[in-house]
């Protein structure tokens, strides 16, 4: 498998996570219609957007629904019961190459290419020692505990079900190395993780025996494989090439001005083009001026709602709005709370 894309080459405020992770997010909680409006709080997506097949969620977006899915769930289990939720059928093309693979350490290879096709808020890192590989999980953002417990308890029942699939029984010979300290259900991770298990350790890893990763998987399908992989291949591609599109060189300039100063007018001459000429090229792209100057002066508004305890008129006037009236005007646009009630929401989940 031979690819140049890295993980640097990434990036993060790009939407990329398939709605379908949270969708199967809404049926592990069992939520009707109201419920799945719940789930969605303050990540400006719609239900109809979540029903959407094409729909892509920005890691922030996907934070907020797991965190939102955490207070709706009120059970501490939660992370295991969705990692094995999320089968290999779930991981789409990626998942389909996992399964076809000949062999787990092949597999494992797949998971760490093509892990920002559908999942770029971590990176998995492999290293082989005295008979061993280290399987290590990285997040590329400051977690709550929470939510870090929460993924890091669905990454390892997801590659305990993928290997036992590959490998055909359960591999308990894998240990497993939480971050977190030991929690008051440390009892039931038996009924989703056959091998031994650590709490505390230095890093989320899963230490796999390289005897096991070479072992024949049963349904390994070459064919299969090829075309899986040639699918895997393109998506990663895509990713980067839409660093170079018109929507990203915007958001690029927009992030290098202060808070919403750029005009529409100076965008289009810094590319060299006119006004009418990028609104058609954003429109091709799927979006316009105004969304990506909104969708980022969102997220800031949620940075110093979330990281700081200054008030909403200095919010306003660091994102250049004229006064505290239209930025709460924009800010329920954006969320459909004001922003006092989202901090206040915000304080309640920590």
């Amino acid at each position: 498998m031979d690819t140049r894309i890295t993980m640097r080459d990434i990036d993060l405020s790009q939407p990329c996570i398939p709605s379908n992770y949270s969708r199967l997010i809404a049926r592990e909680l069992g939520l009707q219609a109201r419920g799945v409006s719940d789930l969605l709080a303050m990540t400006q997506l719609s239900v109809d957007q979540l029903l959407q097949e094409d729909t892509l969620l920005t890691p922030q977006q996907q934070l907020q629904i797991l965190q939102n899915s955490l207070q709706l769930a009120n059970d501490d289990t939660f992370g295991l019961r969705l990692g094995r939720r999320l089968t290999s059928p779930t991981h789409g093309a990626m998942g389909f190459l996992v399964n076809s693979s000949p062999d787990l350490l092949t597999a494992i290879r797949a998971f760490q290419v093509f892990l920002p096709t559908r999942m770029n808020l971590a990176r998995l890192e492999m290293a082989t020692r005295d008979g061993w590989l280290e399987l290590t999980c990285h997040f590329h953002m400051e977690l709550p505990e929470q939510l870090q417990r929460v993924l890091s308890e669905s990454f390892a029942v997801i590659f305990f079900d993928c290997a036992e699939f590959i490998v055909g029984r359960p591999v308990k010979e894998v240990a497993c190395g939480f971050l977190h300290e030991a929690p008051a259900y440390r009892d039931c991770y038996a009924d989703y993780i056959p091998g031994a298990i650590t709490f505390g350790a230095t890093s989320l890893a899963l230490n796999i025996p390289l005897d096991v990763c070479k072992e024949p998987n049963a349904s390994a399908n070459h064919e299969n494989y090829m075309m899986a992989l040639k699918q895997c291949e393109g998506m990663l591609a895509q990713l980067q090439s839409d660093r170079e599109s018109c929507k990203y060189q915007v958001q690029k300039m927009m992030l290098s001005h202060p808070p919403g100063v750029l005009t529409e007018e100076e965008a289009a001459a810094a590319l060299f083009i006119c006004k009418r000429t990028l609104a058609r090229r954003l429109k091709a792209e799927g979006t316009s001026f105004r969304q990506l100057r909104d969708g980022i002066l969102s997220q800031q508004a949620i940075g110093y709602l979330r990281d700081s305890s200054v008030s909403v008129e200095a919010i306003a006037e660091l994102l250049n709005y004229h006064d505290g009236a239209n930025f709460r005007r924009a800010f329920k646009r954006w969320f459909g709370v004001a922003p006092d009630q989202y901090r206040r929401q915000l304080i309640s989940q920590a």
